[in-house]
C-alpha cells in the first residue's frame, strides 16, 4: 500500500478524545495494519461491481445443502417440473406488473409455447427456493433474486427469434428497426468505452439543464457552507403563511426533482399556495470529503438550515420536509430536537416524511445487499475511493429492476431500434452525486444493518434519540411500487411514533409517484383520518383495504394539511436578504 492511502486511511481515523457533548457512533474504520486486505476488497468489489461473492456463495451453500437434506421437498419439485410441461398443464399467469408479454402476438403460436416455458421454469424457480426448511430468510431471498435475475437474462423477448414484436417491426420496416438497434448499441458502446479525454457526443434529444430547462423557479441562495445551500424561492403571493417550508431532499441526487419543469415544480406548486419556501441543495462530495458523517449531515445540513430559515422568517417554526434519506435525517433530527438539543424543541410545527423509512427492518430487495459480508466489500471500496460514486449507485438499481431498466430497454433500443424519449424526470435521474465514505458507512451500517433508529441505539451528540419524542404533527407518504423505500417499511413508523399520523399511499414509484403534480393523468392516492385509541394501530394491508382511493394528486391534500397546521395568519413575505447568487446556485451544478 502507497504512501498517500496510508495517509488516507489515518485521517479518517479519530485525532483527538471528544468530550462527552461531541460523542457521536463512529462507523466501522479501517485499522492500521490491514490496508493490505482492504486494497485487495476493493480490486475485488470493482471486478463484482459491489457484490460480494461470498455472501453470494454462502447464500447458494445454505439453500442447496437444506435441499438435499429435505428429500420430500425435493420429490415435491421433481414432480412439479414434470407436471409444469405436461400438456394437460394449465396455462401460467404473468406477475401483474410484467409488462413483456401483454401484446396479442404473444398469445399465438409458438411463441405462446415460449412464454409458457419461461413463466413455468419462472414459478419452478420460485417455488424451489421457498418453504426449505432451516435456511436463512436473506439467504432464500438472495438465492430467489439471483435466480430471477439470471431467468430474466434468457426470457423469450430479449432475441429476435423468440420475439413477435421485433419480428413483425423488422418485417415492416424492412430490417430498418434491426440496423437501427445495431447502430444504438455500437454508439452506446464508444460511448461506454470511450476514454475519459474522448468526448463522445450524447444522443439527439432535449437537454434538461439545471437553471435553464429544470429548477428554474426564481429565488436566491441565502446561505451557504461547506456542505450546503439554501435556496429562499421567490413569494408568489401577496401574503404567506406565518410558518415557512424547509425542504430536505436526499443527498443521494440532485434537490431539483421538487423543482422540475414549471408544469411539474413541487416547490413553485407550494409558493403559488402561499407557502414560503427553503430548500436544501447539497454539495457533491469528492474524494477529500471521505471524513464527512452523519453527524455532519445533521449539524452543517439540517441544523444550520433551520437556523438560517426561523433568524430569515422572524422565528416562526418551520414546516420541516424530507425526502427519502433526507426525511430520515430530518426523523433523526426531530426526535433530538424533541429531546431538548440546544432549545431547539419548538423549532418545527411540523413533519412531512416523503418516502422515508425510519425502520429498515424490511428495507425491501435493497436488503439483499445488506449484510455483514456485502458492506465490508463495499466499506473497502468507498475506502479506497473515498466515496461511492454515481455508477455505482446506479448499477445497484439497475439490478433492483434489471427486468424494466435493462432488459426491456434493451430489446426497445437494440432489437426495436427506437429511442425512449428523454425528459426531465430521466435527465433528473442522471444527474447523480457522490457519497462520503464516512457518511455512507455510518447509513449502512446504523440504519440498514443495525436498524439503530427504530430500536433506540442511535445517538446525537452521546444521546440516544427515539422517534416516540415527537409530538408535533406527521404527515408520512408513500408510494405503491416503490424499490428504494417499500411503502410498508415507511408504514411502520405507527410504530415508532405517538405524534398525530397522516399516513398517504399513492400511486406511482419512488420518484413518480413524488412528482404527481395536479392534473397528471393515472394519479391517484389512498388515504384515512389518523387512528387513535382501539383503533389505533392496523396492520399495513388492512389499512390500504379500508383506506378511501382519491383520483388526481396528493399535493393539494398536504397542502391542505400544511395550511391547517400553521397558525393560519398571513404575513408580508420575508425578504431575501443579502443573497449570495441567484437559484439554482452553484452546487447543484457539480459533477
Amino acid at each position: 500500500m502507497d504512501r498517500q492511502a496510508m495517509e488516507a486511511c489515518v485521517n479518517i481515523l479519530p485525532m483527538r478524545v471528544k468530550p462527552a457533548s461531541e460523542v457521536v457512533h463512529e462507523p466501522p474504520a479501517p485499522e492500521l495494519g490491514n490496508e493490505f486486505d482492504l486494497f485487495v476488497q476493493a480490486q475485488l468489489a470493482r471486478t463484482t461491481g459491489g457484490v460480494s461473492p461470498i455472501a453470494l456463495a454462502l447464500a447458494f451453500q445454505d439453500w442447496w445443502m437444506h435441499l438435499a437434506s429435505a428429500p420430500g421437498k425435493c420429490a415435491e419439485l421433481g414432480a412439479q417440473w414434470l407436471a409444469a410441461f405436461s400438456p394437460f398443464a394449465p396455462p401460467v399467469e404473468a406477475d401483474p406488473d410484467d409488462r413483456r408479454f401483454v401484446q396479442p402476438p404473444w398469445r399465438q403460436w409458438p411463441f405462446d409455447l415460449y412464454v409458457q416455458g419461461f413463466l413455468r421454469c419462472q414459478r419452478f424457480w420460485r417455488d424451489a427456493t421457498t418453504g426449505v426448511r432451516g435456511v436463512s430468510p436473506h439467504h432464500a431471498d438472495v438465492v430467489r433474486f439471483t435466480a430471477r435475475q439470471l431467468l430474466d437474462m434468457w426470457s423469450p423477448s430479449n432475441f429476435v427469434a423468440t420475439n413477435p414484436e421485433v419480428q413483425r417491426a423488422a418485417l415492416a420496416s424492412g430490417g430498418r428497426s434491426l440496423a437501427d438497434g445495431a447502430l444504438n448499441w455500437r454508439k452506446d458502446l464508444c460511448r461506454h468505452l470511450a476514454p475519459p479525454w474522448m468526448a463522445v457526443p450524447e444522443p439527439p434529444g432535449p437537454q434538461y439543464r439545471p437553471g435553464v430547462d429544470v429548477a428554474v423557479t426564481p429565488g436566491d441562495v441565502v446561505y451557504r457552507n461547506e456542505l450546503i445551500e439554501l435556496i429562499q424561492y421567490a413569494p408568489q403571493t401577496a401574503t404567506v403563511y406565518r410558518e415557512p417550508v424547509l425542504v430536505v431532499p436526499s443527498w443521494i441526487m440532485k434537490y431539483y426533482i421538487l423543482d422540475l419543469s414549471p408544469r411539474n415544480s413541487m416547490v413553485r406548486y407550494l409558493v403559488g399556495q402561499g407557502h414560503t419556501v427553503f430548500m436544501i441543495s447539497w454539495r457533491n462530495p469528492g474524494p477529500d470529503d471521505r471524513a464527512l458523517g452523519m453527524h455532519d449531515y445533521l449539524r452543517q445540513g439540517l441544523f444550520a438550515a433551520l437556523d438560517e430559515v426561523r433568524r430569515r422568517c422572524a422565528g416562526a417554526p418551520a414546516h420541516g420536509v424530507g425526502y427519502c434519506l433526507g426525511g430520515t435525517l430530518l426523523a433523526i433530527g426531530a426526535a433530538a430536537m424533541a429531546n431538548g438539543d440546544h432549545g431547539r424543541k419548538e423549532d418545527l410545527a411540523s413533519l412531512t416524511l416523503l418516502a422515508a423509512q425510519t425502520d429498515f427492518s424490511e428495507p425491501g430487495e435493497l436488503g439483499l445487499f445488506i449484510d455483514d459480508s456485502e458492506l465490508a466489500f463495499l466499506d473497502a471500496l468507498m475506502w479506497d475511493q473515498g466515496y461511492l460514486d454515481d455508477e455505482q449507485m446506479a448499477a445497484s438499481f439497475q439490478l433492483l429492476h434489471a427486468r424494466d431498466l435493462v432488459w426491456s430497454r434493451m430489446m426497445r433500443e437494440y432489437l426495436l431500434g427506437t429511442r425512449t424519449a428523454p425528459n426531465d424526470l430521466m435527465a433528473w435521474n442522471a444527474d447523480s452525486t457522490r457519497l462520503p465514505f464516512r457518511m455512507h458507512s455510518e447509513y449502512l451500517h446504523q440504519l440498514f444493518l443495525r436498524n439503530d433508529l427504530a430500536e433506540g441505539r442511535y445517538h446525537v451528540d452521546g444521546r440516544p434519540v427515539v422517534l416516540d419524542d415527537v409530538t408535533v404533527p406527521v404527515y408520512a407518504l408513500a408510494t405503491e411500487r416503490d424499490h428504494v423505500s417499500p411503502w410498508r417499511s415507511v408504514y411502520k413508523i405507527h410504530l415508532l411514533c405517538d405524534a398525530p399520523i397522516d399516513f398517504v399511499l399513492a400511486s406511482g414509484g419512488h420518484n413518480a409517484g413524488i412528482v404527481s403534480e395536479p392534473g397528471h393523468p393515472r394519479r391517484a392516492y389512498r388515504v384515512q383520518p389518523p387512528l387513535r385509541g382501539a383503533d389505533g394501530y392496523r396492520a399495513p394491508d388492512a389499512w390500504r383495504e379500508q383506506a378511501d382511493l382519491v383520483e388526481g394528486s396528493w399535493w393539494p391534500h398536504w397542502q391542505r394539511w400544511l395550511a391547517a397546521r400553521s397558525s393560519g395568519a398571513l404575513v408580508a413575505p420575508p425578504v431575501a436578504r443579502e443573497p449570495l447568487e441567484p437559484a439554482p446556485g452553484r452546487y447543484v451544478l457539480e459533477k
